[in-house]
């Protein structure tokens, strides 16, 4: 029986047993485990665990050793090095402690003797006296690009990159920290600036990071892309911020997080964003820092006036890239605007430029100066080419030969049909340009009669309605058309252009896997391809200013995809021809002319690009003997500075005078083709070309690049060929790679 220890307990027992001689000491009872071990002592017989080894004695004297003993112990445990318990680890063996300042001689983030290596920056040698004095914590190292990127990158990428580094550290113009990257298109801009970023963003020549943000500003279809440029190349290495789309509290607040981001290592250093989202929120970005900022297809800021151009020079930021393929030389201002943009000051103010190159250069163009004016104006030129050349690179497309299949441009020339004719002739004898011209006048009514003409040589649907509503120049017109006539359908045999167009699609869809491009200027004119797919049955997708940025995108994806159904993809010039990538084509029809020859090659340049596999076939349609020729004597013709073709209709009559805009306004009815008959070509006789020219010349005009005047006895492409008939009277060719086989 259990028994209390309490001591009130305690001293009732002993009050109670006083009887007692003594009191027995009490001990509380044993568990059983206990009982049982203590009987087995008690026998002499103890349990042990086979498993259990006995302990060894603890002795509190040293076990002693020799110093040398010692050493040699120590060193046996040092010679053995951490190995990572990773099997087949193969990595580095994490030789830097955690937190711990690395030891000794700087060294650059990549190795810049390895092979292939591109060096953008090589610290100056020093001599053994300087090596002794110069602070090793400040010694500069080299700026290597990363080899993932150095690895891919062609000749004359490689040289581009190191163009671009030097300008925007300021190597190449002291206190200047800009470029303008002019190559054109498809030799990689967009590469060459991402590897310019990634390098900026890693190191320099002081073994930290040069920059801690970069800004990429493009035109709204490029987000996407450059988003996918940024994954393809890095691959995961670094995470963009793309914004293309959001309500405006969502957009402020993630531009907020990037201008808040500060430190070596920033989540998102690179912002991808649209000039339209940057201008509406330009008062955020403004408010920070930004290291580095590159604007896209940078054309767009020729005019030092406009929003957008203001916004982004508000930016604080000395670092700045202007890409773009097709750098404006129409106006000497928007020139100066471009660059004055990257590199303010170099050309001095606006007013100071304009007297010390503008007027001495436009001057000594003009056909009435005299010898002392040409030659200031040829000495300014010169003067300016070699000032903007410090802070500009351009290379040509000449370059692609090597890497990309043969290309085949074609200007084909279209006759009218019957109904065309009629209607352009009724036009020329109603029009006002035409009287008002004869009178010596310019009026804007010559813009829109000009305008009626270009929609009239893609098809007569597309001034129907104007024919309709009997306006200038087309009274009584509704007559010439056919009984029974509607815009619902499309009829190919009512146009030129359009019947060729038709003979194109047929024979290249029946005779091959290709895909074609369809770019116009005009919206009516892809209501009028689509017309076209579904009466022939054509899987199609089409690209135009209505479209939304991220659904741009994805067709553009799909149609470049090898497995994708589509055979057409139909693109608005005017809305984000430029940038594109659409290599899943090796055909691309230039349906109408523009007057700046940079949209048309713009266009053009969607399906000779990096990653194209096939041999690719460009067909320029024009109307024959009509306004469409003109204008392209007009692209083709060696322009300077001050008369190049402008960008839009509304400044014609700033660079057409009086003879030629009434040139305009003719129809040559009796020619295959008025330019051919204007360039005065010494290759043909008799109309068909011979190889080499007759006299050993070669051809005296301005359209010398175009290496062949063809009839259809001429012609090499089975497409065109079965189209001739149709309704083409005259072609001219140029070969991407004959100027590297020697064909004259």
């Amino acid at each position: 029986q259990r028994r209390s220890l309490a001591p009130s307990q305690l001293a009732k027992r002993k009050a109670g047993d006083e009887d007692e001689e003594e009191e027995e000491d009490w001990h509380p009872p044993t568990s059983r485990k206990r009982q049982k071990a203590a009987s087995e002592t008690e026998s002499g017989e103890c349990y042990r665990s086979p498993f259990r080894k006995p302990l060894a004695q603890l002795t509190n004297r040293p076990h002693c050793l020799d110093s040398s003993q010692h050493e040699a112990f120590i060193r046996s445990i040092l010679s053995k090095p951490f190995k990572v318990p990773i099997p087949n680890y193969k990595g580095p063996l994490g030789l830097r402690s955690l937190g711990v300042k690395r030891a000794g001689v700087r060294s650059s983030l990549h190795d810049p003797f390895e092979e292939g290596a591109l060096v953008l920056y090589e610290p100056p040698v020093l001599s053994a006296h300087d090596q002794l004095k110069i602070d090793k914590d400040k010694a500069p190292v080299h700026v290597v690009v990363d080899p993932v990127l150095s690895r891919v990158l062609r000749p004359h990428q490689r040289e581009g990159v190191k163009f671009l580094w030097d300008c925007v550290t300021s190597r190449r113009i002291p206190g200047s920290h800009g470029c303008i990257m002019a190559d054109e298109m498809g030799l990689g801009k967009t590469l060459q600036c991402i590897t310019l970023m990634w390098t900026l963003l890693r190191q320099s020549p002081d073994c930290k990071p040069e920059i801690e943000k970069a800004v990429v500003v493009s035109p709204s279809s490029l987000v996407r892309n450059w988003y996918n440029e940024v994954e393809k190349w890095l691959g995961g290495r670094i995470q963009p911020l793309a914004i293309d789309g959001g309500s405006k509290e969502e957009i402020d607040r993630k531009l907020v997080g990037f201008m808040n981001q500060r430190g070596l290592r920033v989540p998102s250093p690179i912002l991808i964003i649209s000039y339209e989202t940057f201008r509406l929120h330009a008062e955020v970005l403004q408010k920070g820092s930004v290291g580095l900022v590159i604007c896209d297809e940078g054309h767009r800021l020729k005019n030092s006036e406009n929003q957008t151009y203001q916004a982004l020079n508000s930016l604080n930021t000395p670092r700045r890239v202007l890409i773009s393929g097709t750098p404006i030389q129409n106006d000497l201002l928007e020139y100066f605007s471009l660059v004055h943009f990257v590199n303010s000051g170099i050309l001095g103010t606006a007013q100071e430029f304009k007297r010390h190159f503008e007027m001495p250069i436009l001057k000594g163009r003009d056909a009435d100066a005299s010898e002392a004016e040409r030659h200031k104006g040829e000495e300014r030129l010169k003067e300016l080419i070699s000032i903007v050349n410090r802070c500009l690179i351009r290379r040509t497309s000449d370059i692609l030969s090597k890497y990309l299949p043969v290309k085949i441009e074609q200007v084909v020339c279209c006759r009218l049909t019957p109904l065309q004719t009629d209607l352009y002739k009724n036009f020329l004898k109603q029009a006002k340009p035409v009287e008002e011209l004869k009178e010596g006048k310019i009026s804007v009514s010559s813009l829109s009669s000009i305008t009626s003409l270009k929609k009239l040589c893609n098809h007569p649907a597309l001034i129907y309605d104007k024919c309709v509503e009997e306006e200038e120049g087309f009274m009584g017109a509704l007559d010439l058309f056919p009984a029974g006539y509607s815009t619902k359908s499309v009829e190919p045999q009512l146009s030129g252009k359009m019947l060729v167009l038709d003979y194109i699609l047929a024979v290249t869809k029946s005779t091959s896997n290709d895909k074609v491009v369809l770019v116009s200027n005009y919206t009516q004119t892809l209501d009028l391809f689509e017309k076209l797919c579904r009466n022939r049955r054509y899987l199609y997708v089409r690209l135009d200013g209505t479209m939304s940025i991220k659904k741009r995108a994805k067709i553009v994806e799909r149609f470049n995809s090898p497995s994708s159904p589509e055979f057409i993809f139909m693109l608005s010039s005017k809305a984000g021809g430029c940038g594109l990538n659409l290599i899943g084509a090796n055909r691309l029809v230039m349906f109408d002319p523009d007057w700046n020859p940079a949209n048309d090659e713009q266009a053009m340049a969607r399906v000779w690009r990096d990653g194209q596999k096939k041999m690719c076939y460009i067909y320029r349609l024009l109307s024959t003997g009509t306004i469409e020729e003109k204008i392209f004597q007009r692209q083709t013709h060696k322009k300077a500075l001050s008369s190049c073709v402008v960008d839009e209709e509304q400044d014609v009559e700033r660079h057409f005078s009086l003879g030629e805009l009434k040139e305009l306004f003719t129809l040559n009815e009796t020619t295959t083709s008025d330019t051919h008959d204007k360039i005065k070509c010494r290759r043909c006789v008799n109309g068909h070309q011979v190889r080499p020219p007759p006299d050993g010349s070669d051809c005296t005009s301005d359209l010398s690049q175009w290496h062949h005047c063809a009839d259809k006895r001429g012609l090499q492409d089975s497409v065109l060929k079965a189209a001739w008939d149709a309704a083409v009277t005259f072609t001219f060719h140029h070969h991407s790679h004959e100027e590297q086989r020697g064909i004259p």
